[in-house]
């Protein structure tokens, strides 16, 4: 792929919306639309659901572009967001349901905050018997510029079989994998179509003072202004396009493609939306990383300038191959142009998000962070010889997702993956146990109870063995008592009189610490005090290691007759929904032992409240499960460690 034949650079579209919109369909049905090999499968309801980003790259009418088709579950939100910030523009897929229009509130604000130029499909419409009117009332809820209906559905037997397009004023009748025919538009829509026309120019008109001009005077504008006037809105983000489809069908598509063609941002526009300079050596950003079999790393890119010819240094790395997607298979260029999008090879040490140059080091141009993870589960292999290919491929996986992080708790001694939900980590283990040929097991992490004691004790520990030669001879006494939570740990040294030497009693506290790691019920002791207030040595079988041991048996022995208490950690959640969910949300929380602190508005999302609590962590693993079950998918959490507690729960100890 290089330079379309009419001089321009390629462009790129990215396909948005909730599962089960029929993204990927209407991703095969613009590619067969342009002449390209796509392999359906023969059910398109067995079809997988797209977990990745998936690129395709094809011409329409001579001119080069780029399709990335993006997951739909909120668990991969991260893979949309990362698309999002290299394409031109965005279609956004969703379905002909005003029940669902929330679905897609989430993509409707990022698109609008990034200032990505967007268009509405509303997709599977031959299957639809409502009000498309209706629909777009529900999405423009959600919109954060006015919904323009450019297409006006032609109703034939009760179903919808073709569309008036508003600005041409031509109507077609769909036809099943087949261009579009062209009709006279229906007699006994005349007024109506005329009507949602009229409505359609004074959107445009609100911020064209010349069209305006033509309204109030009643002089009927061309298609021609109202073509410039919608891409110049588009490009600004002052309207959102709708239009109507049926991806597996294939209506709609070709005329989805024309208005792609004549409304999608150059390379150069976009470049300006996003403030990159335009002069320069040759840039290119990394969005996806993946390790791909025998092609080894592969770095997904965005050409925003320039030309980049395989074999030059990026990164501070030899490129090894430049890949464009043909008929669904990689195939190999000699170089990439500004405005692709490309997969670059074998660019070790270049991380996901990188902003590289085959010059001096550039520019790092902004990228979506990760979000914060909301599920985890601790992972092992069944057999041991596999933990250190385990800890390659968790590394590896980490570095293709940046939503996914992996920690290893020295405590516990688990390793643990954190992600956005339950599909979110159980792809990247299948991922695991397919490419790098590992079993593994998951569970439940466990949770980092403490230990506390409520009432303080006075203990006495005493060592003395005799055991041939030097004996060992210690002798300490101690008191223990509780601190104010989150206090830690005391030592305190009260000894007269020379009762203990002073190199022992460092040697004492030491001990004292350590045995404060594991109390009564096995877990570590804290918010105590220890003073060491009397004690008794010998001149000769006394040392380091009796002072150690005496120390230690004092401890156990004290913690355990200090009415010992467990400790949970308590974290403050918040919960973000659409704001007729929130009792669901308030009822959630606390059904898990939640404190419910408040609730108010989101900042900057109308419409939407946050809920604060004070949740037990042990009540936390699978609530994003129980919450996106509830809530459509759309409701999400935060939360942080707040403070200890006393636990109510029976804990498995």
């Amino acid at each position: 792929m290089s330079k379309s034949r009419n001089g321009e650079n390629p462009r790129s579209v990215a396909l948005v919306g909730p599962q089960g919109s029929g993204k990927s369909t209407l991703f095969d049905a613009l590619m067969e639309a342009t002449g390209a090999t796509v392999k359906r499968p023969a059910d398109p309801r067995n079809r997988p659901a797209t977990t990745t980003i998936r690129v395709g790259h094809c011409s329409f009418l001579d001119e080069a572009w780029s399709i990335l088709d993006c997951p739909g579950s909120i668990e991969f939100a991260h893979e949309v967001h990362a698309a999002l910030a290299m394409v031109d523009i965005a279609i956004v897929v969703c379905e002909p349901d005003p029940a669902r229009a929330t679905t897609i509130a989430p993509l409707l604000r990022a698109l609008s905050g990034e200032l990505v130029p967007h268009i509405v499909l509303i997709n599977k419409i031959d299957t639809f018997d409502g009000s498309v009117a209706d629909v777009i009332a529900s999405l423009q809820a959600y919109a954060g510029s006015p919904l323009v209906l450019r297409q006006m559905p032609i109703t034939e037997s009760g179903r919808i079989g073709g569309y008036v397009d508003l600005m041409s004023e031509r109507a077609y009748r769909y036809r099943k994998g087949q261009a579009s025919e062209l009709i006279r538009i229906p007699e006994s829509m005349a007024a109506e179509e005329a009507a949602e026309r009229g409505r359609l120019v004074e959107t445009l008109a609100d911020r064209d003072d010349a069209l305006l001009e033509k309204v109030l005077e009643d002089i009927r504008p061309t298609p021609e202004e109202l073509y410039l006037d919608m891409r110049k809105d588009l490009l600004a983000g002052a309207v959102i396009e709708v239009m109507l489809g049926a991806g597996e069908a294939t209506h709609g598509v070709r005329r989805l493609w024309k208005a792609l063609r004549h409304e999608t941002p150059t390379t150069a526009e976009t470049c300006d939306r996003k403030g990159i300079d335009a002069d320069g050596p040759p840039l290119a950003q990394i969005f996806r990383t993946e390790y791909a079999g025998h092609t080894g790393k592969l770095s997904y890119a965005r050409i925003w300038r320039g030309e980049i010819k395989d074999g030059v240094t990026l990164g501070g790395t030899r490129l090894g191959g430049i890949y464009h997607f043909v008929n669904g298979e990689l195939s190999k260029s000699p170089a990439c142009v500004a405005g692709d999008v490309v997969a670059l090879g074998r660019l070790d040490g270049v991380a996901t998000g990188a902003t590289v140059s085959p010059g001096a080091v550039p520019e790092q141009l902004p990228f979506p962070p990760a979000p914060t993870p909301v599920y985890a589960l601790a992972v092992t292999t069944t057999d041991r010889k596999d933990d250190v290919r385990l800890s390659d491929a968790l590394r590896k996986m980490a570095e293709e997702d940046p939503s996914l992080t992996v920690t290893q708790d020295h405590e516990t001694g688990e390793t643990v993956m954190h992600g956005q939900g339950e599909m979110h980590l159980l792809n990247a283990i299948e991922h695991m146990a397919k490419n790098y040929n590992l079993k593994m097991t998951t569970r439940r992490p466990s949770i980092a109870y403490r230990e506390t004691i409520k009432a303080p004790v006075h203990e006495h520990g005493r060592l003395k063995r005799q055991t041939g030669g030097h004996g060992q001879f210690a002798d300490v006494k101690i008191n223990l008592a509780p601190r104010e939570r989150g206090a830690g740990f005391l030592f305190v040294d009260k000894v007269v009189g020379g009762a203990v030497p002073r190199n022992f009693i460092p040697v004492v506290g030491e001990a004292a610490e350590d045995a404060a790691k594991k109390g009564p019920f096995g877990y570590p002791v804290v918010d105590i005090s220890v003073t060491l207030v009397d004690g008794g040595f010998h001149a000769v079988d006394s040392s380091d290691m009796a002072f150690r041991t005496a120390t230690q048996i004092a401890m156990r022995e004290g913690l355990a007759k200090a009415d010992p208490v467990l400790l949970e950690p308590i974290d403050r959640v918040t919960i973000s929904v659409p704001n007729d969910l929130t009792p669901r949300a308030q009822r959630l929380l606390t059904g898990r032992r939640g404190q419910i602190l408040g609730f108010g508005e989101r900042e900057g999302w109308p419409g939407w409240d946050d809920v604060e609590a004070l949740v037990p962590e042990a009540e936390l693993h699978d609530l994003i499960i129980d919450l996106r079950s509830q809530t459509q998918g759309l409701g999400t959490y935060r939360r942080q460690f707040d403070h200890l507690a006393e636990t109510k729960a029976p804990a498995k100890v």
